[in-house]
């Protein structure tokens, strides 16, 4: 009963937000905003464009903790009314398990994600499949998402693409993909039979500005994406995949990508492996490592530095990593509110 009356509370207040006279979040300044919202080792990465258009990558874990906070972040912070866009990467919990509760609290438009694909292994639950939407569609290797264009009709588009989905990988566009020299040094593991394997892998770009979320992707179809042509490019942002697990994060990848910055949804005990870390620390295009969550297990030296971690101590504040780029596409600055830092890159 509790649960029942915080929800509605929570759509009383949506409902308030709803009725502001207040433009779209993004109209104001022109900028691509994304928020990295801490959902205790699980993913829920919130993109905002100028348009004030929202694209969510995952929901979290079940229960009222995860939607709760999404919805905190999405009203509050990024001033918006409805989640335009639900891409879910994959189905386990702590991606798809906010999905129900938080369609109760907050509108949601387009759910994309990967259907009931011939020899699903994991299926998500009935309440996922039955939430309320606007509509559903699979996305499929190749595919993009239509965004809006802001307003004025003279700033950046925001593009969206699927790089790959249910392992199987986009086709080269004509002229686009290098030969990746690091596949010589590349190495195999057991195939692995999990739905992480199937993760919806995509790529955001504003401008010169590039993101790169493969939700929990895993190691042999990382290499498969970057070799031995590399069908991705370079990009500026790569969230770190399956919360820093040394199952993901190919050096073969990460190499190819050139991040100059790596965010980390981690949680205290979950992520942050010993050979993800070293793979970040290693590659020489990285300029920071940004982690949700400081790793407090015994192994706490695979940390970043403090000043890029967002929450120190296991009963945290839920303080989340927000990036947001120049109008321009030429710079991004990624900051922590809750503890004050900011730092400010060049597009690459």
């Amino acid at each position: 009963m509790r649960f029942i009356s915080r929800l509605s509370l929570l759509a009383a207040l949506f409902g308030a937000i709803a009725g502001a006279p207040s433009a779209r979040a993004g109209q104001a300044d022109g900028r691509l905003d994304i928020y990295w919202i801490d959902v205790e080792g699980g993913a829920a990465t919130l993109v905002v464009t100028p348009a004030g258009e929202s694209l969510l990558f995952d929901t979290g874990n079940p229960g009222r903790r995860d939607p709760e906070r999404i919805f905190q972040t999405a009203t509050g912070v990024a001033g918006l009314t409805k989640i335009d866009h639900l891409i879910t990467t994959h189905y386990h919990g702590d991606h798809y398990g906010g999905a129900a509760t938080l369609a109760q609290i907050l509108p949601i438009g387009h759910v994309h994600d990967n259907g009931l694909f011939e020899g699903i292994r994991e299926r998500p639950d009935q309440e996922y499949l039955d939430f309320k939407a606007e509509r559903r569609s699979v996305l499929s290797p190749g595919d993009a998402i239509e965004l809006e264009p802001r307003p004025e009709g003279n700033a950046l588009r925001v593009r969206f693409r699927c790089l790959a989905a249910r392992q199987q990988i986009a086709p080269l566009v004509e002229g686009e993909g290098q030969d990746n020299p690091h596949c010589a040094a590349a190495t195999v593991k057991p195939i692995d039979i999990s739905d992480n394997a199937n993760s919806i892998v995509s790529l955001l770009t504003f401008g010169r500005f590039e993101f790169f979320d493969a939700g929990d992707l895993t190691w042999n179809v990382e290499h498969d994406l970057v070799c031995p042509t590399n069908r991705v490019g370079v990009v500026d942002v790569y969230q770190v995949s399956h919360h820093g697990l040394d199952s993901s994060n190919n050096p073969v990848l990460v190499q190819a990508l050139q991040p100059t910055v790596a965010v980390m949804n981690n949680g205290v005990t979950k992520g942050c492996e010993p050979y993800t870390f070293a793979t970040l620390k290693e590659t020489p295009s990285i300029e920071a490592i940004y982690q949700l969550h400081r790793n407090r297990r015994e192994d706490g030296h695979n940390n970043t530095a403090d000043e890029f971690i967002a929450n120190q101590e296991e009963a945290c504040q839920a303080g989340y990593i927000k990036l947001s780029v120049d109008p321009t596409g030429e710079t991004y600055t990624v900051s922590i509110p809750g503890t004050g830092h900011e730092a400010t890159y060049r597009t690459k």
